[in-house]
């Protein structure tokens, strides 16, 4: 009777809530992709699949113009699971305005950024709480919102496309109090992810702050310490042939798909095993004091270059300020490359 004891059934409920996110993406977007077309050519139920494919044509232009978020579904009790599977925390250090609306630029990645997604996505840890009256908008691959149900579910938990378009609706165009997400580093930022690692790709990323200059949106810095804890990522040596085939596997599946292919473990059902389940680590996302952007609609490189400097200098505050708490040594600095 012990294996149905409450400790049990919360944690298989944790457990699968994890198991369930990859996957259900893949299964929701395999649905359209390779049974719409068997619909509309070999069945009578090719009225389903039109019908379908004209609501996507004519609801085209929503997810680049704010989606259309479901406080229900960001409240779903899933993601609470979700959030304790780790667990998950948001930590705030300063109040943003709803006066004012942000860029927020999370690192580092990892292998799925699972701290941005649950703190930013749902209502696991409270984010209207938090910061009252701030909409968040995480932000994500634009070709998720080509698939139809997926760009349904994605909206619906305040997801955006990462594009110049859609992130600068958001911040001129749907008045104050908005939040954009960013995970600057982009999925190559993935291939560095390793525990007790604190390297992020900045130096060369700075769209984000030229955005920040021509909407007059506040640069927010916010780290998820753990991130990189979670998975153990395997890198082969140079030189052999395993070497070889990974690298030509990552540079085939960047081209096809836009995202990079890492060999990557955790643990299995059974704790202590391997296997893909992230490990139980905790991840706490903090988000730092606002940076003041003035509007520019055209700035200059110098201008640009001048502001992503401040931005770094308050992102390495703001990781040397929480390090050691959230289990770097004193001596750990965040490389930034």
């Amino acid at each position: 009777m012990d294996f149905f004891s409450r400790l049990d059934l919360q944690e298989c409920l944790q457990t699968f809530s994890v198991l369930h996110w990859i996957p259900f993406y893949v299964l929701l977007g395999t649905i359209p992709i390779l049974f719409m077309p068997y619909l509309l050519i070999f069945t009578k139920f090719w009225t389903l699949a039109m019908f379908c494919l004209a609501w996507l044509a004519y609801d085209w232009n929503t997810h680049s113009q704010g989606g259309r978020r479901s406080a229900w579904v960001r409240n779903w009790t899933l993601w609470k699971y979700f959030r304790n599977y780790f667990p998950v925390k948001l930590v705030k250090t300063h109040d943003l305005s709803p006066k004012h609306n942000y860029i927020i630029a999370n690192h580092p990645h990892g292998i799925f950024s699972y701290g941005a997604f649950i703190n930013f996505a749902t209502e696991a840890t409270g984010f209207s709480g938090v910061f009252p009256a701030i909409a968040p908008s995480l932000g994500t691959l634009e070709g998720i919102f080509w698939i139809p149900f997926v760009r349904e579910y994605v909206m619906s938990m305040g997801l955006t496309p990462v594009s110049e378009s859609a992130l600068n609706y958001l911040l001129t165009q749907k008045g104050s109090g908005n939040a954009v997400i960013i995970i600057v580093g982009g999925a190559a930022e993935s291939l560095l992810c390793r525990p007790r690692i604190s390297t992020i790709y900045l130096k060369q990323r700075k769209g984000f702050v030229k955005l920040a200059m021509k909407t007059g949106a506040y640069l927010v810095p916010s780290y998820s310490f753990g991130e990189n804890e979670v998975h153990n990522q395997k890198t082969f040596p140079e030189g052999t042939w395993m070497r070889f085939f990974q690298k030509f596997l990552q540079e085939k599946f960047r081209k096809i798909v836009g995202l990079n292919l890492c060999a990557f473990h955790g643990q299995g059902l059974t704790r202590g095993s391997w296997g893909f389940l992230p490990f139980n680590h905790p991840i706490t996302t903090v988000v730092g004091e606002p940076v003041p952007i003035p509007r520019i609609p055209k700035p200059s490189k110098e201008t640009v270059d001048k502001y992503h400097a401040l931005y770094i200098k308050a992102l390495c505050k703001l990781f040397d300020q929480h390090k050691v708490q959230y289990g770097f040594p004193e001596t750990q600095e965040l490389t930034i490359i």
